[in-house]
Parts: C-alpha cells; sequence; structure tokens
C-alpha cells in the first residue's frame, strides 16, 4: 500500500525525472531504514506528530541505506567566510541538537517499537485482543532556562487496536445512514499515527479504501475535517502549502504559519513529501510565488539551517541586538538582511536573549522595531518568528482567533490549526486564548460552528 498522492517506487531513485537542475533532492533514497521504523529519526521532534509510517509489506518505501540528502551546513561556518571566523570560535555552534529533548529519554520517539518489533509499523506486533500498548507521553519545551512541559489534548491511545476500531468505523458507516458520533469517538481520540494504522487495518479487512468511505459518507466541513485527520502530517502541510500558493494569489498566512514555527526537521519532511507529492521543489514554487524581502525569509526558512543547540552566549547577545538596532532603528533605510540572518539561523534560547537585549539597550521590544522599520508581508514574518520563538502557544491563539472573529469563519485555517497543534501544545493554547480574549476557545467554537464538525472539533481539543 502507499498513501495517496505518492508516486509509485521505481528501482533505482524514489523520484520521477526531475527537469529542474541542481536540484536539493538527489535520486538517493531521502531516510536511512533503522530497525523496521519508518523513518527512525527524522521527521519528527519531540512534540511533534509528524511521523509518517511506512506502509505495510513495505511496498512504498523499500529498506533504505545511506545518510539524509538534506544536509545541515550552518550559514555561518566557525572557517571562513562568516562573522564569527575562526574554528570553533562560532558562540552558535550548529550541532544539530533539538531545543525539544525527546521524552522517555535521549533518542526515544514518541511512539517507539516495543517487544522487539521488526517490521514496518512504529507499534508492537501483540495480537489484538491484547491491544497494541502504545505509551503516552508529555512534550516539552524549552522557556529560557526551563524545560515547560507542553500539553497535548490527542495523545496515543492505549491500549490501541486498530483492527477492533476498523470495525466500529465500518460499523459506523453500513447499511442506511451513517453514526457520525462512533466516527468521532473512534478518530478524534487517536493520534495521526495511530489512524493511519486504523485505515491499513480497514483495508485488509473489508478490501476498502477507509477515506473514500468516509468521504462518500460526510459532507461539508465535517468531512474536511475527517480526511484532514486521516492524511499523514506531512502530506497535510505539503497540501496546505501548494494550495496557498497555487492559483491566482498566495495565502502569505499559510506559508507564514508553517515556515516560520516548525522546527528543521519537520520543515525538511515537509519538503520531502511536497517533492513526492508534486514532483515540484518546495523551495522552487516558494520562489516562484513570493518576492523581495519575504522571498528571502522564505528561502532561509526552507533551508531548514537553524541552529537548534541550547547553547546560549550572552557577548554575542549584546553584539547581534547591537547589529539589528543599527540595521534598524539607527540608520536611514533598513539593512533587512541582518534581521533575515539573526532570526533565521540563531537557537531559540539565544534569540530570547537578543531578544531581552534588545529590550535593555532600546526601552521597547524588538517587535516595536520589526513594525516601525517592515511591511507587509515581510513584517508579519519577521513578527510570527519573534512571537512564537516567544511564546509559541499565544501565537497560535491569535492565529485560532483570527480564523473565527469578524463576518464568517476561515474554515480552513481552523481545520488546519486544531489537527496541527491538537497533538502537541493545543492544551497551552486554550488557556492561553482564555487569558487573551476572555473567552474559553470551546466557547469559540461552539459559537462560529455546528453539527457534527462542531462535536468533532471540540472533541480533538479536548472539550468532549
Amino acid at each position: 500500500m502507499s498513501y495517496p498522492g505518492y508516486p509509485p517506487y521505481q528501482a533505482g531513485s524514489n523520484y520521477p525525472p526531475n527537469p529542474n537542475s541542481g536540484s536539493p533532492y538527489p535520486p538517493n533514497p531521502p531516510y536511512p531504514q533503522q530497525g523496521g521504523v519508518y523513518p527512525p529519526s527524522v521527521g519528527y521532534t519531540s512534540g511533534s506528530p509528524m511521523y509518517m509510517p511506512q506502509p505495510y509489506g513495505g511496498g512504498g518505501y523499500p529498506p533504505q541505506t545511506g545518510g539524509s540528502p538534506y544536509p545541515q551546513p550552518s550559514p555561518y561556518p566557525s572557517q571562513g567566510a562568516g562573522p564569527y571566523p575562526g574554528q570553533g570560535s562560532s558562540p552558535y555552534p550548529n550541532q544539530g541538537a533539538s531545543p525539544y529533548p525527546p521524552p522517555g529519554g535521549q533518542g526515544a520517539a514518541p511512539y517507539p517499537s516495543q517487544g522487539g518489533h521488526q517490521g514496518p509499523s512504529p507499534y508492537p506486533s501483540q495480537p489484538y485482543g491484547q491491544g497494541h500498548q502504545t505509551p503516552s507521553y508529555t512534550p516539552s519545551y524549552s522557556q529560557g532556562q526551563h524545560t515547560i512541559k507542553r500539553s497535548p489534548t490527542v495523545v496515543p491511545a492505549h491500549p490501541f487496536n486498530p483492527r477492533e476500531d476498523a470495525e466500529i468505523l465500518r460499523k459506523a458507516m453500513k447499511g442506511f445512514g451513517t453514526d457520525e458520533k462512533a466516527i468521532i469517538n473512534v478518530l478524534a481520540r487517536r493520534t495521526n499515527a495511530q489512524r493511519l494504522e486504523i485505515e491499513v487495518q480497514f483495508k485488509t479487512l473489508y478490501g476498502k479504501d477507509l477515506i473514500s468511505d468516509l468521504k462518500s459518507e460526510l459532507t461539508g466541513n465535517f468531512e474536511n475535517l475527517i480526511v484532514a485527520m486521516m492524511t499523514p502530517l506531512p502530506q497535510y502541510y505539503a497540501r496546505e502549502i501548494h494550495d496557498a500558493i497555487s492559483g491566482v494569489g498566495t495565502d502569505e498566512d499559510v506559508l507564514i504559519e508553517t515556515m516560520c514555527t516548525l522546527s528543521n526537521a519537520e520543515i525538511r519532511t515537509i519538503r520531502d513529501a511536497y517533492h513526492r507529492t508534486y514532483y515540484q521543489n518546495l523551495e522552487s514554487d516558494l520562489k516562484g510565488d513570493t518576492s523581495g524581502h519575504f522571498r528571502r525569509l522564505m528561502v532561509s526558512l526552507c533551508s531548514a539551517g537553524r541552529d537548534e543547540s541550547m547553547q546560549t552566549n550572552p557577548q554575542a547577545a549584546t553584539a547581534d541586538a547591537q547589529a539589528l538596532l543599527r540595521a534598524g532603528e539607527l540608520q536611514v533605510g533598513t539593512d533587512e538582511s541582518t534581521f533575515n540572518m539573526i532570526l533565521c539561523q540563531r537557537n531559540h534560547a539565544q534569540l530570547r536573549l537578543i531578544f531581552e537585549e534588545y529590550q535593555r539597550l532600546t526601552g521597547h521590544d524588538i517587535e516595536k522595531a520589526i513594525k516601525n522599520e517592515f511591511s507587509g508581508d515581510i513584517e508579519e514574518g519577521l513578527l510570527a518568528v519573534v512571537r512564537s520563538i516567544k511564546n509559541q502557544p499565544a501565537f497560535f491563539a491569535k492565529r485560532l482567533n483570527k480564523s473565527m472573529k469578524g463576518m464568517g469563519t476561515n474554515d480552513r485555517d481552523l481545520i488546519r490549526l486544531v489537527v496541527t497543534r491538537s497533538e502537541i501544545d493545543m492544551g497551552d493554547i486554550k488557556r492561553e486564548y482564555q487569558a487573551k480574549y476572555g473567552e474559553s476557545l470551546a466557547d469559540a467554537i461552539k459559537g462560529d460552528c455546528s453539527g457534527d464538525y462542531k462535536k468533532c472539533l471540540l472533541a480533538l481539543i479536548g472539550e468532549s
């Protein structure tokens, strides 16, 4: 089986012929195969559900060897050109370590394989009568010098029995009428990875495609929400980006929300999913649909080269804050490249020090400087980078409010935000929403949505 939108595997290459020379996607397979789990370590950071399991039977992704085709050279190497020359002298070493340590010990993935399971599934191979014991987890993130636990509202169900869930869904759609409540009770309480395993069992048991059956039984925004929940997250993000830059005009908000908030590993996984689905280079498509300084910001973020170590250097933070001040408020005009360089390369902990130092030097927040020095899409993009680094749950609370305020509801944005954040930090987002807007996120959804669509959204945010 292969997931919808992915081209069939052909011997010798995972990719179709690419007319664009110089593509950063060589024909070598994108991920090494380790221990039967695909991918073993690329595609998510701790707290991220960005996971795309290998299809059963290995038909979609044959065993791979070799390393990732996405090297991460720092744009500011310790040798040669760059603001910090000299071997080992850079205050921003790029060690490739995620600032979000995996739960369950070093190197542990959120869906570890147990019991010596060697197959492609991320779940242990157990008799269905015993259920799959998928461990729960609590992602965390860095805030200053502290590690703060995140609070997802959708966590892996355990015990987990995909065959039993497939049978429940089949019964809910069989005959006259549809049992929408049963569909919500199953799918809204399973992670994306677990839903994909249910899909495999459904096809195994009944010889039918689960998504196709769901689409034939459901309509409107409820159908769109369920289909989004059933789509592998890298492919879902790739589709959202593709639709944002296709056709007339560009939905810059989608690009900003995605590219300005995700980790290097997540962006690389989306980049790969985009290439597999649309046979195009994501960076090239971003270049073709954006312009000016906003284009440079998107290209910088798409390169996924941010330092993700936790090392900080107060002296370097002072130097960078002074550089930002000279590039903006202390001169006529703006040196946009300095803002781009610092905000796209420094690690999150270091950037928080830079923001604090900028506040100390000027008496006002760096957000005020960005608003004064920039306008349009580049202003919104840089502000998104700053705000997501300061307080990511608050950033997404604001995005949720924007999707529902005023006349009408931007249901596509609402669906994307709820589906992608429910497994990461939706509990934190709900708290920020209540604090900022004086009403609960649940009440906001109840006021803007209705029917089974509303019920499913509420279930995903843990309010049913």
